[in-house]
């Protein structure tokens, strides 16, 4: 294809990307620079009988006034992504020399907002992701084997908890874990203790979180992989067969490899969805024992009725350098995958 007409053939998906991609990325970034202005306080004096006593007042004028000359707010550079609500240098390094244990600076870490959205969120992560992979592949292998008549009521019941929305998924989960739902009086018969709650330790929460996250992500993992399993070769999975090697054997050896492109496509697909968890913590109202950090970013948009757009725009940002970081392994072995094979 001649470089003219690749780039026709790009320039409307490079045009929707730098519109609705680029831009607003450089945008947040901008605001994460400039923090909102102080109001301006007046100081008076109110005099009766028996003396004076100041008050303070705002100053509507001059605080409009400020908005009207920097928009933005005040320019307060990399200060946002430093301060105890983000990286929190100063802390940690309070932290690391005021921890006689490192148990004790664990501890400290984890009470910092940020950095306890984020032990979350790649707790959440590492945990959902490579358990969707296998168990995903595992039922298109046992449904594939299945006879013919079975495999389409299978497929339906699969895809079951894809089809239902997010929000709906995890309150229905929300009220059978509840101690009157049937999970919840079924755990607190098993145990004897009627006060016993899946929703309150931490603990319990997060393992509700990662088992909701599974549970409604494990389709999508399961009806890429089946559709994978169509095209492996009939001639390569006898060949096998005849020289002896096992069903485990084909599987590692012969189905495995050939399923990489959709491993690679399936664990990027699922890193970028389980990093940005979000409806099950509001669904579960899990707030108290589990944060993730797209909860920080919509807490910062609604605080107290005055958003805090830097602050939302510096996690954002800090969001997606870990979600790069976390897809350049797969990244970079598709790439040399697709080169070797160009090549």
């Amino acid at each position: 294809m001649k470089h003219r007409t690749f780039f026709w053939f790009i320039l409307p998906t490079l045009s929707a990307m730098i519109l609705f991609i680029a831009l607003p990325i450089v945008s947040v970034f901008v605001q994460s620079l400039f923090v909102a202005h102080e109001q301006v306080l007046v100081v008076s004096e109110s005099c009766g009988p028996f003396g004076c006593t100041p008050t303070t007042s705002v100053d509507l004028e001059a605080t409009e006034k400020l908005r009207e000359e920097a928009p933005l707010g005040r320019f307060n550079g990399l200060g946002t992504y430093f301060n105890r609500s983000h990286l929190a240098i100063a802390e940690i390094g309070e932290a690391w020399a005021n921890s006689d244990s490192l148990w004790a600076f664990w501890s400290q870490i984890y009470n910092l907002p940020f950095y306890n959205a984020l032990i979350f969120t790649l707790t959440y992560t590492f945990v959902v992701t490579p358990a969707v992979l296998v168990l995903g592949l595992a039922i298109a292998v046992g449904v594939n084997n299945l006879p013919r008549a079975l495999k389409g009521p299978s497929i339906f019941v699969s895809l079951l908890p894809f089809l239902v929305t997010p929000l709906v998924g995890s309150l229905i989960l929300f009220w059978m874990v509840d101690g009157d739902g049937v999970i919840g009086a079924t755990i607190q018969k098993i145990f004897n203790d009627p006060s016993l709650s899946l929703k309150a330790s931490t603990a319990l929460t997060w393992i509700m979180l990662i088992v909701y996250g599974i549970w409604h992500t494990l389709p999508f993992s399961f009806i890429t992989f089946y559709a994978g399993l169509q095209t492996v070769p009939y001639d390569t999975l006898e060949a096998a067969q005849i020289d002896g090697a096992s069903k485990w054997q084909t599987m590692i050896h012969v189905v495995v490899p050939h399923l990489m492109p959709l491993v690679s496509f399936v664990t990027l697909m699922l890193i970028m969805d389980n990093l940005r968890v979000f409806e099950p913590i509001v669904s579960f109202s899990a707030e108290a024992h589990a944060r993730s950090l797209s909860w920080v970013i919509f807490n910062d948009l609604r605080e107290s009725g005055n958003p805090l757009y830097a602050s939302a725009g510096a996690t954002s940002l800090l969001t997606i350098i870990i979600v790069i970081f976390l897809m350049m392994p797969v990244l970079v072995r598709t790439w040399r995958d697709f080169t070797r094979k160009s090549h």
